[in-house]
């Protein structure tokens, strides 16, 4: 087993990556809400919504950034130890 201290630093980089998720999630909210508000004001509900290609664009980045966070690190070793136990049994 890692050392407490080996463990604190991993815990601290995905505690991180989710903080930086976190923040990443509210200011795509805010912005995208700040562009449907001048949507609205500039040509109201009958104009082109034309705030869809940043709204999808970059939930495509939020999304992807999300799964990152949340599925990174550990998804990361448990594939990663999946190859290490092929290989072994391919070594013997």
């Amino acid at each position: 087993m890692a050392p407490d201290d080996e463990l604190r630093k991993k815990a601290r980089k995905i505690a991180k990556e989710k903080s930086d998720f976190y923040i990443h999630f509210v200011i795509y909210i805010a912005v995208n809400l700040l562009l449907i508000a001048i949507w609205w004001v500039t040509l109201g509900p009958y104009g082109f919504p034309w705030f869809v290609f940043p709204l999808f664009g970059w939930g495509i980045g939020v999304a992807a950034h999300g799964i990152s966070a949340f599925r990174g690190e550990g998804y990361i070793e448990q594939q990663a130890e999946k190859e290490y136990q092929k290989l072994k049994k391919k070594d013997r």
